[in-house]
């Protein structure tokens, strides 16, 4: 075992933290458009990470986890990447690993980073799924999303065009592929319309989509419902998954991802009840305290945005 597979195997089981991310790293995989090469976080689950940082030239937009599974009788890719040249790299190195074939592909929500690679593995005649509501949000912004991402990529989002999931669930929708069980699983409001995660029980492993972050601070968008996505945040921690592949962020256990998402929110709407109970306003809600996340990436970026968007929120609760 490679030292960098030891000291994520022993993140996973929480003895020590991975040190690996920094959005001050533009590229960690020269010579492929993926920011990582994919490693192994357990056998026959896999994930490229992505960069702790937003979307920029350097990293190709690849600052998601696009993840995996070699089931034994063909592979499940969870994210299609946010550009046809990274869904592309992501299948090179697949094959890399295996010869089964590339059999389903399931996006985590609607944004560009989980949907605009679709494009590719249509190409390549593989069927997409996603929950019907990040169905909706990608037809109401993938245009925009590609917009923004050809600004940003330039020749690196060159051949990619928006294509949607061919398939859709509500709920949950299990899928059983060779010598694995997985639940596709929406258990709720959470980050993003649609929230999508892959349970796989027998082997205690989730690859939560958007619902966890680990190592960045997690984006409140317009359309985040932070209170609900407290609620769902119970049924998650009830499915006991020891394994945890996050949104972004290196692979590790509940335990992280508790603190950087949950946490956070929970702090993070405790400060601005507190400044709304004192009177006070939006203006000044952007900087309420917030510095026990002040060491995670995009920190500088997203604290005050977050701020804003709970007050706003909250206001009315």
């Amino acid at each position: 075992m490679s030292i960098r597979a030891l000291i994520i195997a022993l993140a996973l089981v929480g003895t020590m933290p991975v040190v690996f991310a920094s959005q001050d790293i533009a590229d960690q995989y020269p010579g492929s458009v993926l920011y990582q090469k994919p490693v192994e976080v357990i056998p026959h689950i896999w994930s490229a990470i992505g960069a702790t940082a937003p979307p920029t030239y350097e990293n190709a937009g690849h600052n998601n986890n696009l993840s995996f599974i070699v089931t034994g009788n063909g592979v499940i890719v969870v994210n299609a990447g946010a550009s046809t040249q990274l869904a592309k790299a992501l299948h090179e190195e697949i094959k890399k690993i295996t010869d089964q074939p590339v059999k389903l592909v399931i996006n985590e929500n609607g944004q560009g980073h989980a949907m605009l690679g679709n494009g590719y593995w249509k190409q390549q005649g593989v069927p997409i799924l996603a929950h019907e509501d990040a169905a909706i949000a990608f037809d109401e912004s993938g245009g925009d999303s590609l917009d923004r991402h050809e600004r940003i990529l330039k020749e690196k989002a060159g051949g990619t065009e928006l294509v949607g999931p061919a398939e859709t669930f509500s709920g949950k929708r299990e899928i059983e592929m060779g010598d694995f069980t997985i639940e596709v699983l929406n258990l709720g409001p959470a980050h993003s319309p649609g929230d999508t995660m892959v349970w796989i029980p027998d082997q205690k492993l989730v690859i939560t989509g958007d619902m966890a972050f680990h190592e960045r601070m997690l984006p409140i968008f317009d359309d985040t419902d932070t209170a609900a996505w407290l609620e769902t945040w119970e049924a998650f921690e009830a499915l006991g998954a020891v394994y945890v592949i996050p949104g972004h962020g290196h692979p590790t256990n509940m335990d992280q991802v508790r603190r950087y998402t949950k946490d956070y929110l929970v702090h993070l709407r405790g400060k601005i009840r507190e400044h709304i109970d004192n009177g006070g306003e939006l203006k000044d809600a952007y900087y309420v305290d917030q510095t026990p996340f002040r060491h995670l990436d995009t920190y500088e970026e997203l604290a005050t945005r977050n701020a804003g968007r709970v007050f706003e929120q909250m206001e009315f609760e």
